[in-house]
C-alpha cells in the first residue's frame, strides 16, 4: 500500500472510530476509563488531529468489538442490503437509527427517547468536538445547553457547537420523544440555501430606477 494510502486510511479512521464509539453507547471518558487511553488522546484521533497506533486501534477494537477491517474501511461488503437498520439500543433505553452510512462527514440519526412516569431530571451534559443541529418529530425534548434549558415541541430546531456542554432528556411524562440528529464531526454546518422571494430582485431594481430618477 503506497504512503498517501496508509495515510488516507489512518485518517478516516477517525470518523469510523467516532461512529463505533457511540454505537457502543459510551462517551470518551467511559473508554478512557476502561482503555486508559487519555479522552483528549481519543478526541484528537476521531477528529484527525492525530493518527492512531497499531496498539490503539487494537484496545479500541476489542472495546467497541469491532474488527480492523471494518474500522480501516476494507471490511467486505455484505451479500444482501437489509430492508432497514435495526435501530440501537443505549442504556437509557434511548434507540437510535442510522440513517446514513458513515464515511466521515455529515451524517444523521433519529433518536427516540422513551415515555417516562415521573418529572426528569436536568439533562446530564457532555462536550465533544463537532457541531450538531436537531429537529423535533414527537414529544417534547429537554434540551440543556450550557446554563440554558430549552424545551423543543414537534417542529423546532436548534443548532449549537458540541463544544458547549449539552444533554437532552424527555420533558415531559405521558409519551415518547422522537428527534433527528445530524452531526459534523469536524465542526461542518449545514449552509441554508434559498431562492429569493419571488419579485424580491425586481422590487430592488424598481426602487434602484427610481432613485435614478429622483436625481436632479
Amino acid at each position: 500500500m503506497a504512503v498517501d494510502d496508509v495515510d488516507g486510511t489512518l485518517a478516516a479512521m477517525g470518523p469510523r472510530l467516532r461512529a463505533a464509539r457511540e454505537r457502543h453507547g459510551t462517551t470518551l471518558a467511559g473508554v478512557s476509563c476502561a482503555t486508559g487511553i487519555s479522552p483528549s488522546t481519543l478526541s484528537r484521533i476521531e477528529t484527525g488531529r492525530r493518527k492512531p497506533t497499531l496498539e490503539v486501534l487494537l484496545q479500541l477494537s476489542k472495546e467497541y468489538s469491532v474488527c480492523l477491517d471494518e474500522l480501516a474501511g476494507t471490511a467486505p461488503a455484505p451479500a444482501a442490503e437489509p430492508r432497514a437498520a435495526a435501530p440501537l439500543s443505549f442504556g437509557d433505553d434511548k434507540a437510535v437509527l442510522p440513517l446514513t452510512r458513515y464515511v466521515g462527514g455529515l451524517h444523521a440519526h433519529k433518536h427516540v427517547l422513551p415515555a417516562i412516569e415521573d418529572p426528569p431530571a436536568r439533562p446530564r451534559q457532555v462536550c465533544h468536538e463537532g457541531y450538531e443541529w436537531l429537529c423535533v418529530l414527537y414529544g417534547r425534548l429537554w434540551l440543556a445547553l450550557g446554563d440554558q434549558d430549552l424545551v423543543l415541541t414537534p417542529g423546532d430546531v436548534a443548532e449549537f457547537d458540541t463544544r458547549t456542554p449539552h444533554g437532552v432528556a424527555n420533558a415531559s411524562p405521558g409519551g415518547p420523544v422522537e428527534y433527528l440528529i445530524m452531526f459534523g464531526p469536524q465542526g461542518e454546518r449545514l449552509r441554508p440555501r434559498t431562492p429569493p422571494a419571488a419579485g424580491h430582485g425586481s422590487r430592488q431594481a424598481n426602487r434602484a430606477q427610481a432613485g435614478r430618477e429622483e436625481q436632479p
